[in-house]
């Protein structure tokens, strides 16, 4: 799902976000690290303008900003990974993490189900079973006289 390379992001396979589209940010990391914790900036932000990407169709658009409306600023979706101690790992991390959310947010959704009528054996066993667990819970009661 997710192929991480310099000509961009593959997301499915026909949809690749080119990294012309792509910002990143480098900061400092919290968490562990040793003594480089305070002078590498392992922390990495990815940015991407989805409002203003040519690679989506006007569909996938509509779908990937009504599934993710709520994490888009302006448009702009922001992965943040600070998981790892290199900022190579992190930048692995955060590739992986946006390819699997716009696959999943341009995915077309499931067709509705269909409703169906239960089989007569469907039917029959489901009966013949609460019966027979009738007849076990009589057999457990206290004989009547």
């Amino acid at each position: 799902m997710s192929a991480s390379d310099d000509s961009g992001i593959r997301v499915t396979g026909s949809l690749v976000i080119p990294a012309s589209e792509l910002s990143w940010r480098f900061s400092r990391s919290s968490g562990p690290g040793g003594q480089g914790v305070n002078t590498t900036d392992s922390r990495v932000e990815l940015m991407w303008d989805a409002g203003a990407s040519t690679v989506l169709s006007r569909v996938q658009r509509e779908r990937l900003v009504e599934r993710l409306g709520n994490r888009l600023v302006d448009g702009v979706l922001t992965i943040a990974a600070s998981e790892h101690r290199h900022q190579l790992r992190n930048r692995e991390a955060a590739r992986e993490r946006l390819a699997a959310l716009v696959a999943d947010a341009v995915r077309a959704p499931a067709p509705p189900r269909r409703a169906t009528k239960p089989t007569r054996g469907s039917t029959e066993r489901r009966l013949r079973a609460k019966q027979h667990r009738t007849d076990v819970k009589r057999m457990r009661r206290r004989p009547t006289d």
